[in-house]
């Protein structure tokens, strides 16, 4: 089966995908954009429509590099798990979205101890196509490879991806809606995320440096931004206070 940790594929090939995997992802699927609906930032609705995904299809990297590439200029590069800091790095510098293209099992479904095709292809790669947010994913990714041999910054420096990439939220019309992957691909998180259990505080690169996180558990705090215009923006404030603090 595909998703066994033995026989994870360094590459996509479509024909191995099992009826079990095509209905864990029509279950996720429906599942999360049902929930996701009403709290979802409007770009990632976008989003979806513009990258053709569905529940009925598990979605073809070929498929997706093509409206990448004329969109963004993105491109997916399949790896068989987590990829090494410096990789990942690189990768996202070279504008490519390391993403995984196995699922998870029926099984499994509310809980996985490292991410699967769900999190990488449904959570994040929609919004790469929105070219604000893509800024941002290479900006932070060349700012990294500058400081590669800092362990410190480079801590620092996954605090903000943490609450921005993976659990951000975004003010839209007066009302708080998500963006970051770790929240879009989890049903615990969308619930939790917008609850009134949970801090949220304006988007600040001197606090986020100074805030840490847990991996495992639901989260306690979020930043929220404006529009991704001001988190491209925050490029230029991450290199300042780098700069303060080193």
């Amino acid at each position: 089966m595909i998703s066994s940790p033995k026989q994870r594929p360094l590459k996509q090939v479509y024909s191995d995908y099992t009826p079990e995997d095509f209905k864990v992802w029509h279950t996720l699927y429906e599942r999360q954009m049902e929930l996701l609906k009403p709290l979802v930032c409007k770009e990632y609705l976008s989003a979806i429509d513009t990258i053709k995904f569905n529940a009925n299809a598990i979605p073809d990297f070929k498929e997706i590099e093509n409206i990448l590439s004329s969109s963004t200029g993105w491109s997916l590069q399949t790896v068989p798990n987590i990829s090494a800091q410096k990789e990942f790095f690189e990768f996202l510098s070279q504008k490519k979205f390391t993403a995984t293209c196995w699922l998870r099992s029926m099984d499994q479904l509310d809980y996985l101890e490292e991410p699967d095709m769900f999190h990488d292809v449904f959570a994040h790669v929609p919004l790469l196509s929105n070219q604000q947010y893509c800024n941002f994913f290479k900006g932070i990714s060349e700012i990294a490879l500058e400081h590669l041999t800092n362990p410190e910054v480079i801590e620092l420096l996954g605090r903000v991806y943490w609450f921005t990439i993976e659990f951000g939220l975004i003010r839209e019309e007066g009302a708080l809606k998500i963006y970051g992957a770790g929240v879009i691909s989890s049903k615990g998180e969308t619930i939790n995320c917008l609850s009134d259990t949970t801090t949220k505080s304006d988007f600040n690169i001197s606090k986020i440096f100074d805030t840490q996180y847990r991996t495992d558990i639901l989260q306690d705090k979020y930043f929220v931004i404006d529009s991704f215009e001001q988190l491209y923006h925050s490029l230029d404030d991450i290199r300042s206070e780098l700069k303060k603090r080193y």
